[in-house]
């Protein structure tokens, strides 16, 4: 499976976008969110998502029941740490921040958080993928990022938003409508 993994957009609309758009013109099977949308003006782009979104809550969200049922008719979402399995078995962990999941785990395969805004994708003593997509918005390090996660066989990569074809950019541009 192929996993499209951002977080931290803190309401830039315009990277967010990028990100979808990557999500979707790399075909990824399930797109994962590791918090920190900010607000609610964030989820009708969302909607432009080709697959289901799993995502966790950061420690900025400014409305989470907004954001709750926004999030309700794109997939799951729900308070760190989340556990969940992916279609092909792979076993994954969710988080905003990393010293949430102290403990919980065992049997993880991949374990995604964000947080530091610092994009960072390694192997821990245990063979975990561990992941963090650094920061979408691109505000505080002015490098917006992703990651883009293949579960079989278990690898992944950063993303820089910033270099994504300028063909691409100019549609996005043009399809700002809300569905």
């Amino acid at each position: 499976m192929r996993l499209g993994v951002f977080a931290d957009v803190h309401d830039h609309i315009d990277h967010l976008r990028l990100a979808v758009a990557e999500i979707d013109r790399r075909g990824c099977d399930l797109a994962v969110f590791a918090g920190d949308l900010v607000s609610t003006l964030c989820v009708p782009h969302l909607r432009e998502l080709a697959c289901p979104l799993v995502g966790c809550y950061g420690d900025n969200e400014g409305n989470r029941v907004g954001l709750a049922a926004g999030m309700r008719i794109l997939g799951r979402f729900g308070d760190p740490p989340l556990g969940f399995r992916t279609a092909d078995g792979t076993r994954i962990v969710l988080t905003h921040q990393l010293w949430l999941v102290k403990g919980e785990l065992d049997g993880a395969e991949i374990v995604i958080h964000a947080h530091t805004h610092r994009p960072r994708i390694h192997r821990d003593d245990a063979g975990r993928l561990i992941v963090n997509p650094g920061e979408t918005s691109g505000w505080t390090y002015r490098r917006p990022t992703m990651a883009i996660v293949e579960t079989q066989p278990l690898a992944g990569e950063i993303v820089d938003l910033a270099e994504m074809p300028r063909v691409a950019r100019r549609r996005i541009n043009r399809s700002s409508q809300y569905r």
